[in-house]
C-alpha cells in the first residue's frame, strides 16, 4: 500500500497551555510529508481534516482508501484540494488526464473513485493536500493562479506585504466545506497572519515551503492570551485548533499554503486579535 495516514486526537485549549515543546511538535506538527511513492498525513480529529503531501517519483501513486475511513474507496464521502508545488506533473481523475502545474490547485469532489498520480516527466511532483468530509458531489476543477480571487494586504514598513491566492473558496470554485489557497510574502517581509486572528467556525492547517534550507518559520499557535511556537522548516505543516491562533515569522520570505475545513464557508469571518493583545 502507497498511502500511511497516521490519526492525532484534539486538544483542549487548557491541557494544551501545559504542554512541554516536545509534546507539541508531536501533536501538531506534521515534519515529513513527501516521502518517495508514498501519500503520507495526518487524520486530524480538527474537523476531520486529512493533511498530506503526495511525492510520486519513478512510479504512479494511487488515492487508496484508509482505515480510518471505513469506505470502499477515499473520496466516497469526502472532497479533496491538492496544490502543486513542485514540477509539472499528471493528475488521472476517472480516467481524465489533468495536467498541474506549480502552483496550481485541483479540487476533486465526492464520489470520485480512481485518481492516480504520476510522476513529473523531469524534476520532482510535489503535491500538497488536504480532504474534508463532504456532503454533496461537485465537479472536478483545475484553478490557476490567474482563477483565483487575489489580494495584497501588509507593508514592507511593517515586514508582511503579502499577496493572497484564495484558490478554493466559495467565490473561486463550489466546495462542501473545504477552503484552500496560497500566501506569498514579498522580499524583506517575513510576518504572516498579523494581525492575528481565530474563527471558531473552521480549524486551519498551514503548509510552509519557498523556504532555502538554512531558513525557518516560528510558527505561533494557542489562544490567544497563552501562545507557544513550533520552529518548522521547508514542507513542513501544521494544525491549527480553532482556539488557536496561526501566525508565523520567519528568517526569510517564504509561501505557504491556508487550508480550512468546518461549517462556515465566509472566508471573512474571523475574530480579529491585536498585537498589542497577544501574549
Amino acid at each position: 500500500m502507497s498511502i500511511s495516514i497516521q490519526t492525532r486526537y484534539s486538544s483542549h485549549p487548557e491541557d494544551f497551555s501545559m504542554y512541554a515543546t516536545q509534546e507539541i511538535r508531536e501533536k501538531f506538527l506534521l515534519e515529513e510529508i513527501f516521502i518517495p511513492n508514498q501519500i503520507t498525513g495526518v487524520y486530524t480529529m480538527e474537523d476531520r481534516l486529512i493533511v498530506g503531501g503526495i511525492h510520486p517519483v519513478d512510479q504512479p501513486v494511487h488515492l487508496e482508501t484508509i482505515d480510518q475511513l471505513k469506505a470502499p474507496y477515499f473520496l466516497e464521502r469526502r472532497e479533496i484540494g491538492i496544490i502543486n508545488v513542485g514540477d509539472q506533473c499528471t493528475i488521472e481523475v476517472d480516467g481524465e488526464s489533468i495536467s498541474l502545474g506549480r502552483k496550481e490547485a485541483l479540487y476533486i469532489g465526492k464520489g470520485i473513485q480512481k485518481v492516480i498520480f504520476h510522476p513529473a516527466a523531469e524534476g520532482k511532483a510535489l503535491l500538497y493536500f488536504n480532504s474534508a468530509p463532504a456532503h454533496s458531489s461537485y465537479p472536478t476543477r483545475k484553478i490557476t493562479q490567474e482563477d483565483a480571487e487575489v489580494v495584497t494586504l501588509g507593508s514592507l514598513e511593517n515586514s508582511n506585504h503579502r499577496t493572497i491566492y484564495k484558490l478554493l473558496v466559495n467565490s473561486v470554485v463550489k466546495t462542501c466545506q473545504l477552503q484552500m489557497g496560497m500566501t506569498e510574502l514579498k522580499p524583506g517581509s517575513v510576518w504572516n497572519t498579523m494581525p492575528a486572528h481565530v474563527h471558531d467556525r473552521r480549524m486551519e492547517a498551514y503548509f510552509y515551503f519557498d523556504l532555502k534550507e538554512e531558513n525557518v518559520v516560528s510558527h505561533y499557535i494557542g489562544a490567544p492570551d497563552e501562545t507557544r511556537h513550533i520552529w518548522m522548516k521547508n514542507h513542513q505543516a501544521v494544525i491549527s485548533p480553532v482556539w488557536s491562533i496561526h501566525s508565523g515569522a520567519g528568517t526569510s520570505n517564504y509561501t505557504f499554503i491556508w487550508g480550512m475545513a468546518g461549517e462556515n464557508m465566509d472566508y471573512g469571518d474571523m475574530d480579529m486579535v491585536k498585537p498589542a493583545e497577544l501574549r
